[in-house]
């Protein structure tokens, strides 16, 4: 079984295109499973059965794991199951799993206010706000995620048309779009830039640049505490390599800007994402244009976003398709005839 787990995991890899961390996870579940199989006897996949998988999932719940979580475990097994199905070995059929029913998701997001009063808190004072403007209004303009932003490079931005694009989960391409509002801030950011490094979101701290300093490219920085670039000399002249931001880097510039606007609620990339996806469907978009835009690969992800704005809904439907009751139609009628 450990043998086929890992030809399994190299399958998702090569083939599917699976993300490093979705990789990851799936070798954590399916080597506990492995491990708690042969703890009951069974050391090949053509014994698994539904009385296992049903001691397994019972294992799990004992172990504190909630109903989410438990799914994951049983995603990752019928994803295996499936994988050797396709190579034509013989084992249980992994429709047979099936997952637990989950409590509808919450989505957290801001209002237009809020998103108003993020993005104006860091107004361009000096370098760092410039770049944290810069990074907020792309982030609420394309809804793209944490780990698509600290990938970009800068020669990936098109400023003119307004869009790039980006690789989503599973190595799939799709094209996001720039506000007027982000396009500008962006070219404002990179116009800060003097140093040689590819990515678009770097860290800023007070560096001291070799080289002459009035040599081209020099610039003096300002300090921000915890953002220590990388510099180097090559044949006499002065180049600065600052390290990409990561993904942690960028949630505390969200986290930062949030406390600063005064927005007592919990505002991490992610949010920012719903709010994007919730202010374009609340504008009219279709499902499957955010769909798209978001880089989902099913639909149904993105239904989740129509609770939210079912309510929206109900609130135009009621300012804008006012009528009167009947009966208060039927009372002035009454009431015309009587003074008649």
């Amino acid at each position: 079984m450990d043998k086929q787990i890992r030809e399994f995991l190299e399958y998702i890899e090569l083939e599917r295109g699976h993300s490093q961390l979705t990789i990851r996870n799936y070798e954590s579940y399916l080597t506990k499973f492995a491990e708690f199989a042969e703890s009951s006897g069974v050391n090949n996949v053509s014994k698994i059965d539904l009385e296992l998988i049903k001691k397994w999932r019972l294992e799990l719940h004992r172990r504190g794991l909630g109903v989410k979580t438990l799914n994951y475990y049983m995603i990752a097994l019928r994803s295996f199951l499936k994988y050797l199905s396709k190579m034509d070995v013989d084992s249980l059929v992994p429709e047979k799993i099936e997952l637990a029913d989950t409590p509808d998701r919450e989505i957290k997001f801001l209002e237009e206010e809020e998103v108003k009063r993020l993005l104006e808190v860091n107004s361009g004072k000096d370098d760092k706000e410039i770049r944290d403007r810069a990074m907020l209004e792309i982030l609420f303009s394309t809804g793209i995620r944490v780990s698509e932003l600290v990938a970009l490079k800068r020669d990936q931005i098109n400023l003119e048309r307004g869009e790039f694009s980006v690789l989503g989960k599973g190595g799939k391409a799709r094209v996001v779009f720039l506000s007027d509002s982000a396009a500008e801030w962006l070219d404002r950011y990179f116009k800060t830039r003097f140093d040689e490094d590819e990515a678009a979101f770097v860290k800023i701290k007070n560096v001291k640049l070799v080289g002459p300093p009035k040599a081209e490219g020099w610039r003096g920085q300002t300090k921000n505490e915890g953002e220590k670039p990388d510099t180097e000399q090559t044949k006499g002249e002065m180049t600065a390599k600052r390290a990409r931001l990561t993904a942690r880097q960028v949630q505390r510039i969200v986290q930062d800007s949030a406390k600063k606007a005064g927005i007592v609620k919990q505002v991490t990339p992610h949010v920012l994402r719903h709010s994007f996806a919730t202010d374009i469907l609340r504008a009219g978009a279709d499902l499957r244009s955010v769909q798209s835009l978001l880089g989902h690969s099913s639909v149904t992800t993105t239904q989740v976003y129509t609770h939210v704005t079912d309510k929206h809904l109900r609130e135009i439907h009621k300012k804008y398709h006012h009528r009167e009751p009947e009966s208060n139609k039927e009372n002035i009628t009454s009431n015309n005839i009587s003074k008649k």
